[in-house]
């Protein structure tokens, strides 16, 4: 659905009224949408390449829109660090290879949580979040599945493993079952 105010084409896109105009009814889309859209359904239905999305979405952002780019698609009004959608938080540390992305995502899913973010320590541009936002096995294969279509390494490489993800679960007990989990399997690290 277009968004109210703006005209819509016979095959769906928005005409080009200028950047300002597409901009405009870029944020609209992502304010109505009230989920992630991807950017190539976006192009479609603006009528522009992706690679305008990926410009236009730059350009606001620079401006202030709150606009976050998921595993999904962009979303608006998320902020930086997402208020939590299960009751409770927790930050925990965990260590393996990109061979166990899956596993250790699927642990935290299967057991009620989610997993929000990764978190990693970078030398030069110090810290570095990427958004997860996994809370079913269906999310956690589209996230595997994303990050071996585009080739992109997982943010665990910058330092060879050991990385932090923001969890959340209905409960403090939920989260505690999920650390143990991740404990059983040889992932969480503990000072």
């Amino acid at each position: 659905m277009v968004p109210s105010g703006i005209a819509a084409h016979p095959s769906g896109a928005v005409p080009e009224r200028g950047p300002a105009a597409r901009r405009q009814a870029l944020v609209q889309i992502l304010r109505l949408a009230g989920a992630p859209v991807a950017g190539a359904r976006l192009a479609e239905r603006l009528g522009v390449s992706r690679q305008v999305i990926v410009q236009d979405v730059t350009v606001l952002r620079a401006s202030g829109e709150p606009i976050v780019a998921t595993p999904r698609g962009y979303l608006w009004t998320l902020p930086a660090r997402p208020e939590p959608q299960y009751g409770c938080r927790q930050v925990v540390a965990v260590s393996h290879g990109p061979d166990d992305i899956e596993a250790e995502l699927n642990a935290v899913c299967e057991l009620g949580g989610r997993v929000v973010d990764v978190i990693v320590e970078h030398p030069v541009y110090g810290e570095l979040r990427g958004l997860v936002m996994t809370a079913s096995r269906a999310d956690v294969q589209e996230f595997v599945a994303n990050l071996k279509d585009s080739g992109a390494a997982p943010l665990l490489t910058l330092t060879g493993g050991p990385h932090l993800h923001t969890i959340e679960a209905p409960s403090q007990a939920r989260l505690d079952t999920i650390a143990s989990r991740l404990r059983e399997l040889g992932f969480l690290m503990e000072g």
